[in-house]
């Protein structure tokens, strides 16, 4: 059985989406979800989905090897960050190499890098009159938004769309397509 762990910090929308499309798998299960928010909704969204949400401190994270310590114990085959905003610590990214994945909700290498999350992204996106945008899955690295591209996927944009309407076209890109590549990098010959 393949084992993922999930970071999040928000609602766990795209949290719920991946539980949803691995409840049914043989092979892949979602071991547990972790979250720096202990007033994130995501907390609710695990309870009555039946996976273990794990409440951490920035201490925890940054200066001590509890998070490491409990993700060795885990032995996940991807860590999965799904609306996580904290910068990965080196020794993580060092003992999980090719192994933590993230989604950005643009299209990088633009709009990407330290403060361009969520809704700052798509309000970038429409200030700047781009006629597409779109999501972008990666591999991640020390740097924010710098690792090596996965996969991406365009939506069109019209003039008039507003950045609330460019986050839908984006958030359903993110339900579509993250789970699917989430499962091929699991299991590559299907």
């Amino acid at each position: 059985m393949k084992r993922i762990i999930i970071l999040a910090s928000g609602s766990g929308s795209n949290v719920e989406n991946i539980i949803n499309h691995f409840r049914t798998n043989a092979y892949i299960e979602v071991a547990a979800v972790l979250t720096n928010k202990n007033t994130a909704p995501v907390i609710e969204r695990c309870k009555r989905l039946k996976v273990p949400a794990i409440y951490f401190n920035k201490s925890a994270f940054i200066d001590s090897n509890v998070i490491l310590d409990f993700l060795n114990s885990q032995e996940p085959d991807l860590i999965v960050l799904a609306g996580f905003l904290w910068k990965i610590p080196e020794n993580l990214v060092a003992s999980f190499p090719n192994k933590i994945v993230n989604i950005h909700p643009a299209l990088l290498p633009k709009y990407g890098g330290k403060g361009m999350y969520g809704s700052k992204v798509h309000e970038a996106v429409k200030e700047n009159g781009e006629t597409e945008t779109g999501i972008t899955i990666h591999f991640v690295n020390e740097n924010y938004d710098e690792g090596a591209i996965i996969y991406q996927a365009k939506t069109n944009l019209l003039p008039n769309d507003t950045p609330e309407q460019i986050a839908e076209k984006v958030h359903a890109l993110e339900y579509e397509h993250f789970p699917k590549v989430l499962e091929k990098l699991l299991l590559p010959n299907g």
